[in-house]
């Protein structure tokens, strides 16, 4: 990036380690207070894996989260690792932190990307029930385009097959045949031009056809002649739309009101958050390097880490600012981890610093090393993805619920709810008193959405939901709870539950 093109924002840089996933992000405090958040989700191309990071969301008012795509040192679409869905919980988990720390709801957010930054947006703002949708050149069939980029395939996969592919490719067009978010502002912006747009963009248009506000922008130029270049001639023409949709304007036929800054707003919220996620606690010891020593000339085959971390429950590795690994730590602090790979010959030195239950971090600790040139490469044997546990038999676990957050203020009168339960038929929903309020299909990669369809009195509500697996056994409860704020609805139409 040239110096002329450096953002000039204070960006505040983090790692929200609550999920089983370590997120880094970018976040930069909104202008005069504007009470909007936009996310940012990367294209392959991005430098250093942060999309829209080169100064051209300089102007747009809002608070901006840019969420990097790199995962142990490769990209997922924020979606998977070995198809291990909790990447993207712990991706959402990022954002609900943010919007929440500023006390915002998923109608003052607006979801952003381009390529497959563009996939993400849509699959995110679609699923999770964010207002605004801006998806530039994305593509529909994730699966299959990711073929293209082999290393990517594998990773997201683990084994690239035909039934993985297929989850994939219907991962966003699944959501736009359910209607998800129907009420949600999409704007999706392709080019004739663009070399994907026969394949991934034009055959799952008419899909959209029940949204209220989907929008095409289509886009032709002689200036045009590949799928980088849709962008670059556009970006005058998205930034507008952004300031408008931070304004609250969703350019459509009808009344829309604009403005609503608060200069004086209380940020404690998110100030808390971010000393949070980017601070080290001085009371949590730096993790102890047993192997390799200081200094140590080691082959290339393998260089097995070891030492201890008392208190914490996984490391984090970097090297010269890039992310490595994330080895877990046994309970009694002991840890030790072999890159699945060869280290390059010459000298390296990883930073690691210890996570704790509660995401704090700990201080840093250095070890350098240095590959001999002459080692030969031993391949590691094959070992399972990590975090992927044996199956087991007996009840299915309990459904987990990606949103709303504990305790979330969510706008009303109607209210989503979605999470996930790998392995379950169907989850069922129950209200406080035990009565019945619905159920709702578990799609192949472990998700769910569920619409109760009526209008949720405003104040705070309490449901009950457990997953069904295929033999009819029930996993244990999980309690959601959310407190409904916004208009008050129709008393005819706000929801009683059900007499039997």
């Amino acid at each position: 990036m040239s110096e002329a093109a450096k953002p000039k924002r204070a960006v505040v840089t983090g790692i929200d380690a609550s999920g089983t996933y370590p997120v880094q992000y970018r976040f930069s405090h909104a202008k005069s207070g504007t009470r909007h958040l936009v996310v940012i989700f990367a294209n392959f191309s991005a430098p250093d894996e942060y999309g829209w990071s080169n100064g051209v969301l300089d102007n747009v008012r809002a608070n901006i989260l840019w969420v990097r795509d790199l995962f142990d040192g490769k990209n997922t679409y924020y979606l998977c690792k070995g198809m291990d869905f909790e990447l993207e919980r712990s991706v959402v988990t990022l954002i609900s932190n943010v919007m929440n720390s500023l006390g915002l709801t998923p109608d003052q957010c607006t979801m952003w990307g381009g390529s497959k930054g563009g996939s993400a947006a849509l699959y995110f703002g679609l699923k999770y029930g964010f207002r605004n949708i801006v998806a530039v050149v994305p593509q529909f069939r994730v699966g299959t385009y990711v073929l293209k980029h082999p290393t990517v395939a594998a990773h997201m996969m683990g084994e690239v097959t035909e039934q993985n592919i297929r989850v994939l490719d219907e991962a966003v067009p699944g959501l736009v045949r359910a209607g998800a978010n129907r009420g949600a502002n999409v704007y999706v912006l392709s080019s004739p031009l663009d070399e994907q747009y026969g394949e991934q963009v034009e055959p799952f248009l008419p899909l959209f056809g029940g949204y209220e506000n989907f929008n095409f922008v289509y886009s032709e130029s002689p200036f045009i002649t590949d799928h980088v270049t849709v962008t670059r001639r556009n970006v005058p023409a998205l930034m507008g739309l952004l300031n408008l949709l931070v304004d609250g304007i969703a350019p459509r036929i009808g009344f829309v009101t604009n403005g609503h800054e608060q200069p004086d707003a209380d940020k404690s919220g998110i100030d808390a958050y971010l000393k949070a996620t980017s601070l080290v606690r001085e009371t949590f010891p730096p993790p102890v390097v047993l192997t390799p020593s200081p200094g140590e000339t080691v082959p290339t085959a393998e260089v097995l880490f070891s030492g201890s971390a008392q208190g914490a429950v996984r490391l984090s590795f970097w090297e010269n600012g890039t992310y490595v690994a994330s080895p877990r730590v046994a309970p009694d602090g002991s840890w030790s981890w072999t890159r699945d790979r060869a280290w390059t010959p010459g000298e390296h030195r990883i930073r690691m610093f210890a996570v704790d239950a509660a995401g704090y971090h700990s201080a840093r600790t250095e070890i350098r090393f240095t590959v001999r040139p002459q080692g030969t490469p031993v391949t590691a044997a094959p070992r399972s993805p990590e975090g992927i546990q044996p199956a087991t038999s007996g009840p299915p676990a309990a459904p987990t619920v990606s949103y709303p957050a504990p305790d979330q203020r969510v706008p009303g009168p109607g209210v989503g709810i979605a999470g996930y339960a790998p392995g379950a038929g169907h989850v069922v929903f129950v209200a406080e008193g035990g009565n019945s309020l619905g159920a709702v299909p578990v799609a192949p990669d472990g998700g769910w959405s569920w619409d109760a369809g009526w209008a949720w009195p405003p104040g705070p509500h309490t449901v009950e939901c457990h997953a069904v697996d295929a033999q009819g056994g029930e996993s244990r409860r999980t309690r959601v709870s959310f407190h409904v704020v916004g208009a008050q609805a129709p008393a005819a139409a706000m929801y009683q539950a059900p007499r039997f």
